[in-house]
């Protein structure tokens, strides 16, 4: 285990199963913590406060912005998205890893804010199965599922920001090369200055 916390950046297109891919990375690993964004999107059924989400009105969440109380916000579909900057620190400094889910706009401000960083991009294994999958939640209009498909497909030309590509083909298979990559992330030297006198107590002269 790594002395302190990481932050792990998910980024995918809508409907490629990030959410999915989270939702067992967390249910898998004790020491994953998923970071709650506050947002001004109207909550969904079965959302709950605090757990799902911090639902803020425009003038709540344009005041933490000025306050800069987030490590990163983003627009998208017409509502603000953005990650509590207490909640990150706090959580790193506990020993516990904590995972973002956030758009590219958010990803790039927090690469540049947080060096170390693990940036996992999740590709769907085929445009036409993106489109599927958005029409298949049938919680949208047609013009809502065309913007939506029109900005995935711009997020999908920045997956050179990343550093590790994972295609959602198979749910299980993806989770696992998500589990893979934070696994070799916390064992890196890096992460770890402290090792040698952590194992031997200082006996190595």
């Amino acid at each position: 285990m790594a002395e302190k916390g990481m932050v792990i950046v998910v980024s995918a297109p809508s409907g490629t199963g990030k959410g999915a891919i989270i939702e067992k990375l967390i249910d898998n690993d004790p020491n994953i913590r998923h970071s709650v964004s506050a947002t001004t999107r109207k909550p969904r059924k079965g959302e709950k406060e605090g757990v799902s989400y911090f639902f803020k009105t425009r003038g709540e969440f344009e005041a933490m912005i000025k306050d800069g109380a987030l490590v990163e916000w983003d627009e998208y579909c017409g509502n603000y998205y953005g990650t509590p900057r207490d909640y990150i620190e706090k959580t790193m400094q506990e020993g516990l890893d904590v995972v973002l889910d956030i758009t590219v706009a958010g990803a790039v401000d927090i690469k540049e804010g947080c060096p170390g960083a693990v940036m996992i991009f999740v590709l769907p294994p085929s445009l036409a199965e993106l489109e599927k999958r958005i029409k298949s939640r049938g919680t949208e209009d047609e013009e809502a599922i065309r913007k939506r498909l029109e900005y995935s497909y711009s997020e999908l030309r920045h997956v050179n920001k990343y550093d590790y590509i994972v295609v959602n083909d198979d749910l299980d298979t993806a989770v696992l090369e998500v589990e893979t990559i934070i696994s070799a992330e916390r064992m890196k030297y890096t992460r770890n200055p402290s090792i040698l006198d952590n194992l031997y107590k200082g006996e190595l002269k």
